[in-house]
């Protein structure tokens, strides 16, 4: 038993040495880029310091997991470094690395005997689908998420779509995976922040104490850009319009784009004052990989980089625990990336256009910004208060199709914009321009064809028409015009009772 105590003793301690070693390395090496930016100020040296340089590059090491055969561990690092070559995004070409040795591990233990990628076909990719959906993450003994999935399977679905069209030797020569293997995502909605969570999280945001996290949180709150572009921003991004209003200049980042934005003039004090400061106290600059160019950030203390842990997630931390947005475990409930999708939703909320939401977000395509519409459309909003809110009804062939969120994308994008013209005597006609108009009073059973209880005053007062014309070609003994106005009185009577209204005038007369 003592032996044994000894040996746990012995253990324990051997762990806290190497933690303290590993700690001692950490510390040396941040007191040698300190030193060396001293240096580079001082003109001792010529090397420009370059900060994390090595931790960002030592993952392409390793491309491929030792014990993959030369063959295929060959045509892996080449379509790799080739990647590398054509994107800064280190961090999507990690992803794809990760992808491959999780097929490489499942190839060697399943199918030994495979050698070179050209022995891979249809049924092995099938079988490692089938892998992949029944494999328990040892992390949490859980099923693999769609999301864990589908990074797995996209970059190989890249490599073998790449190839091929490349005309590759030692490769199956065609796509063997396709969009229809992907699992399916849920499309989720972007997760803003509530209006009273976000008004106690801003008092809190507005008194921390350290300038660098208050300024990188109200800059979270007012530009809606991402972390990363935030904590590259440099002493050149704050300008104005020719109003004096402030503007702010997003660096080059994930879209490879800068952009001009407004700012809130809360944000831009803050920002100014850091400023002031860093220009006070000349340091040298910082490559910036996303830029090619050495520049100075404003994010930077004693000559060194903040990192995004202590701007964003360490003052969120204590923001939300000052405001009480904890769970059960007390981690917070809000993230950083919230406060993208709060200013992504408040603009569609005011009524802001597509174009408009895309530069500000920087986004690349229409359909990442019509998200926040869906959240916040409002024409939707205003036929909800008329017709739902109010208790009012929709009927018509066309009305199932509405209530079920059945319309086509092409149709809701025109009926934003020109809906004041589908509308008709008796409702609406969700026809585009290119469809033709309906002939005579066939859109009453038309497919597109829809009405709403506003309009039913309008459909008693043309049923009780309809009654007159009734009469009149009964005098005149004309049977087919008796048969055709029979017909558009019992469809409207069967609009207004899928309505719930009646048939009668308002001033109690008989139909």
């Amino acid at each position: 038993m003592r032996r044994r105590i000894a040996h746990v003793s012995n253990a324990r301690r051997h762990d806290d040495m190497d933690k303290l070693a590993t700690q001692f390395a950490k510390s040396c090496a941040s007191r040698l880029y300190t030193f060396h930016v001293l240096l580079f100020n001082l003109e001792q040296v010529v090397e420009k310091p370059i900060f994390g340089l090595r931790r960002q590059e030592k993952w392409k090491d390793q491309l491929v997991p030792l014990g993959t055969p030369p063959a295929i561990g060959a045509t892996i690092e080449r379509w790799l470094n080739l990647r590398l070559q054509s994107t800064d995004r280190a961090a999507s070409m990690r992803h794809a690395r990760d992808a491959f040795r999780y097929l490489v591990r499942w190839l060697t233990t399943k199918h030994p005997e495979i050698t070179n990628l050209d022995q891979v076909n249809r049924g092995h990719i099938e079988d490692y689908l089938v892998h992949l959906h029944e494999h328990i993450n040892p992390r949490n003994n859980k099923p693999l998420s769609p999301r864990t999935r589908y990074t797995y399977l996209s970059p190989l679905a890249q490599f073998f779509r790449d190839t091929a069209q490349w005309g590759w030797s030692n490769v199956p020569g065609r796509p063997l995976l396709g969009p229809s293997d992907f699992p399916k995502l849920p499309a989720r909605l972007p997760r803003f922040i509530p209006r009273d969570e976000l008004d106690r999280l801003m008092e809190v945001i507005e008194a921390l104490d350290d300038p660098f996290q208050r300024t990188a949180l109200l800059l979270l709150r007012w530009s809606g850009a991402r972390r990363g572009e935030i904590a590259r921003l440099t002493l050149d991004c704050l300008d104005a319009y020719p109003d004096g209003y402030p503007r702010l200049r997003i660096p080059v980042g994930k879209t490879y784009a800068e952009r001009m934005i407004p700012l809130h003039p809360q944000a831009a004090d803050a920002l100014r004052e850091l400023i002031e400061h860093r220009r006070s106290a000349p340091a040298a600059a910082h490559h910036d990989r996303w830029a090619g160019r050495h520049v100075h950030w404003v994010f930077v203390h004693r000559g060194k980089p903040i990192g995004r842990r202590y701007l964003f997630e360490d003052a969120l931390e204590t923001a939300c625990t000052r405001a009480g947005l904890v769970d059960a475990d007390g981690k917070p409930t809000i993230t950083a990336h919230r406060f993208r999708h709060t200013v992504g939703t408040q603009l569609a909320e005011g009524g802001a256009r597509i174009q408009t939401i895309m530069a500000i977000l920087g986004h690349r395509s229409a359909g990442m910004a019509v998200t926040y519409s869906h959240i916040s459309d409002p024409v939707l909003k205003e036929q909800y208060e008329r017709v739902i809110a109010n208790g009012g009804r929709v009927a018509g062939p066309a009305a199932e199709a509405l209530l079920n969120n059945e319309i086509g994308q092409d149709t809701l994008d025109w009926l934003k914009s020109n809906y004041f013209k589908t509308e008709l005597e008796l409702g609406h006609c969700l026809r585009l321009p290119a469809e033709g108009p309906c002939e005579c009073d066939l859109y009453l059973r038309c497919s597109k064809f829809f009405t709403t209880s506003e309009y039913a005053p309008r459909l008693r007062e043309r049923l009780g028409r309809e009654q007159q014309l009734i009469q009149d070609a009964t005098e005149r003994n004309w049977p087919r015009e008796i048969e055709r106005h029979e017909a558009i009185s019992r469809r409207i009577r069967e609009l207004l009772a899928d309505l719930g209204e009646p048939c009668k005038q308002p001033d109690g007369e008989s139909e």
